[in-house]
């Protein structure tokens, strides 16, 4: 062989090896695996301390500890911890469910809820669980015959069209609900049958004190002493079939449940989250994540801190405004404080430098093996493409981000969107049908209305109104900025008029001027509220919506050949595709860390210390007196440990939202957690994860049963669970 075709050929295939070895090490012990897959890391799943058949995690014939796993309330996960239909999830998870049957006699965050009984259990109007019964890979079926440089107008209409007729088939065949997702940006496709049931109900809920211990101040935190749990159960029709509510529905029956772990942990233990964490991205490019950490994250955090101070005022100062506010703060506080930990995270571990390295050593990958590309014609172009396509965008980011948090996050504001729906039925519609559509317009707005405070929004508004036009200004026009002519640039003018002007903030005159026999066209068509909201409406439309669209398409089709080319660099078992809010697991060990300084614990949190933070005078430190007597008592039944009642513990799996309420497992699959948060160093991890520093915090099974016995009289449901001691 010639020598400088030797010479060539070695240092090639030592530059491949390289960069092979780079991809594996990046992403071998991070991932969000799929179920069917888990025979490729079954190897390093035994390695890791796995003793069970990873047969036993997931098959097809109803015996896997899949089936096990449901989609809790269409945004969280819970676990089947009994053969009766009992849900372990979230206190978090369930909280928005008990606001709704939550009234100022029936306070559950104040005093907690415990069924004494099945028939004490208390339905819960919308509250759905699903369980996956089957995944399988489509890929072939959906991408026969398309290449990966193939334009998306061209593409989308194929892979739509197959997707359409494969989800009917599944229909047609399983006479259960099917669903395609695609994965890899588009380059691989997957098929979930589920069975979805809606007779729901509450059967154990700790009271904040216990459940929302911590609040804020300690939400994406680590040391971490909530007891985030809360207990469902499914109801069924007599086949065992999904069914609308009935008081003749009884308890889902199943084999599939988990076995309960009351053992304890120890440092080093082998575990396993298995849930539906919701989104990542771990393939962006440097260019959007330099977009989140430049843009998106400061903006969201800026206007959201003026928005809860306003909210949280007048929460502390009025119990009902507390009660209507409780759930939407508690979830705009979420990402809010998120938000900062990833940006923290971002900017402290120089996530961007690494992106834009890991990107030199993929345009090395590529130059070796361009000829040999499937996409050769453009992969040359892509690193380049998306950096162009991100600045020509940056400014329509910017101001959509704005209009979204600053804007639209006002209440009165973002409902004008009803106010329309009420103007064109009434423009349109005549005698039965406008009377119909009136009658269900005016029960979208008192659902609405049972959460909504008008002087706390009106506040809201005084605090996110000059942030937008701050940064903003002249990027709406018409209505929107006449009206702040209009008050005189007097922002507390502005929200006093518009505030007792607009129907929204009257109930009284909108429920009778939707059941009035003529409507006025002319009153809704002047609202103030409905001005408002046409006028963002309108400017997004022929301003904002085309740039986006056409940034989110082109970046659609360039992470789609990023990812492509990436997949070829290693070995494909190495690579874990995004979450996407479809059935993972992943796993890790039990793990310390303390980023700050040393600390007397390092992955475990006990009842003792929850009770060193009590303080009466801050709501989200109080410590029931009963659990106070219980830790001077050392009252911690069969669950304590060493004199000491264990809470929560942190692991090294990689999880994302959607893993709240994930059942967390041992080597041998049994439960021994409930996933409820991620430390706040980590949360970078839905951008990029780095094993170092990401944990995800668990609450230890034992401090639940000592809960569900101790606090809430309930051991009666320890009859139904199968616990090891």
């Amino acid at each position: 062989m010639n020598s400088k075709i030797t010479s060539s050929l070695l240092f090639k295939t030592t530059i491949i090896l390289l960069l092979v070895g780079y991809t594996s090490v990046s992403f071998a012990k991070k991932g969000m695996w799929m179920p069917p897959n888990l025979g490729l890391k079954e190897s390093d799943l035994k390695k890791m301390g796995l003793k069970i058949p990873v047969s036993k995690l997931y098959n097809d014939n109803q015996t896997g500890i899949n089936q096990a796993v449901v989609i809790f309330d269409k945004g969280c996960t819970g676990e089947v911890i009994s053969s009766n239909g009992l849900i372990l999830t979230n206190h978090h998870c369930g909280y928005s469910a008990v606001q709704k049957i939550s009234s100022a006699t029936k306070d559950y965050f104040a005093n907690g809820f415990w069924a004494k009984n099945q028939q004490e259990e208390i339905p819960c109007p919308g509250l759905t669980v699903t369980f996956v019964r089957k995944m399988v890979n489509v890929t072939d079926l959906i991408l026969y015959e398309i290449y990966p440089a193939m334009k998306n107008e061209e593409r989308d209409s194929i892979v739509d069209a197959r997707i359409r007729g494969l989800e009917k088939g599944y229909r047609f065949a399983t006479h259960l609900d099917a669903q395609i997702k695609p994965f890899f940006n588009g380059n691989e496709y997957w098929v979930t049958v589920s069975e979805t049931y809606t007779d729901v109900r509450l059967v154990g809920f700790p009271q904040n004190g216990i459940g929302a211990f911590g609040g804020d101040t300690d939400n994406w935190m680590w040391p971490r002493h909530t007891g985030d749990f809360s207990l469902f159960r499914v109801y069924a029709n007599s086949a065992n079939k999904p069914a609308t509510y009935a008081k003749n529905n009884r308890a889902y029956k199943t084999t599939n449940f988990l076995t309960i772990n009351a053992k304890g942990i120890k440092e080093g233990d082998f575990t396993m989250v298995y849930g539906f964490p919701g989104t990542t991205q771990n393939y962006i490019s440097s260019y959007q994540l330099a977009q989140i950490q430049n843009i998106i994250d400061p903006i969201r955090i800026q206007a959201r801190t003026l928005r809860l101070e306003a909210m949280t005022k007048n929460m502390n100062a009025d119990r009902a405004v507390f009660l209507k506010y409780t759930a939407k703060r508690a979830s705009i506080a979420n990402g809010w404080k998120k938000w900062q930990g990833e940006l923290k995270g971002l900017q402290q571990n120089r996530v961007l430098d690494k992106k834009r390295e890991q990107e030199t050593r993929f345009m090395t990958w590529l130059n070796l093996h361009l000829l040999d590309s499937a996409v050769s014609g453009k992969a040359s172009e892509i690193l380049q493409s998306m950096d162009a396509t991100c600045n020509a965008a940056n400014s329509s980011i910017k101001t959509e981000e704005y209009i979204k948090e600053a804007v639209l996050s006002i209440e009165l504001i973002q409902q004008g969107q009803l106010l329309e729906k009420i103007r064109k039925a009434i423009s349109n519609l005549k005698g039965l049908a406008l009377k119909d559509s009136l009658a269900s317009l005016k029960a979208s707005y008192l659902a609405f209305e049972k959460d909504f405070d008008p002087a706390t929004d009106a506040q809201v508004f005084n605090a996110l109104m000059p942030l937008y036009f701050k940064n903003c200004t002249g990027k709406i026009a018409n209505e929107f900025t006449n009206q702040y002519q209009q008050y005189r640039a007097d922002f507390g003018r502005w929200s006093n008029g518009i505030y007792s002007r607009s129907l929204l903030a009257n109930k009284n005159e909108l429920v009778a001027y939707l059941e009035s026999d003529k409507p006025s066209l002319e009153t809704i068509t002047n609202d103030p509220a409905l001005k408002l909201y046409n006028s963002i409406a309108e400017y997004r439309a022929k301003k904002i919506n085309p740039v986006l669209n056409t940034y989110n398409q082109s970046m659609r089709y360039w992470n789609r050949l990023y990812t492509y080319n990436t997949l070829l660099m290693g070995d494909r078992s190495d690579f874990a595709p995004d979450a996407n809010f479809t059935q993972r697991l992943t796993y890790g060990v039990v793990k310390g860390i303390d980023p700050e300084s040393e600390a007397e614990y390092s992955f475990q949190t006990f009842l003792d210390e929850a009770i060193l933070k009590d303080n009466p005078n801050v709501e989200e430190f109080k410590v029931p007196e009963k659990l106070k007597t219980l830790q001077a008592k050392k009252d911690f039944g069969k669950w304590g440990e060493n004199k000491r009642m264990p809470i929560a513990f942190i692991a090294s799996n990689h999880t994302s939202g959607g893993n709240s309420g994930s059942p967390v497992l041992n080597a041998y699959g049994e439960l021994i957690g409930t996933n409820f948060d991620r430390v706040w160093e980590g949360t970078m991890s839905d951008l990029y994860y780095d094993a170092n520093i990401c944990r995800n915090i668990t609450l230890d099974v034992r401090y639940t049963l000592f809960i569900i016995e101790k606090m809430g009289n309930a051991s009666w449901l320890f009859k139904e669970m199968k616990i090891k001691k």
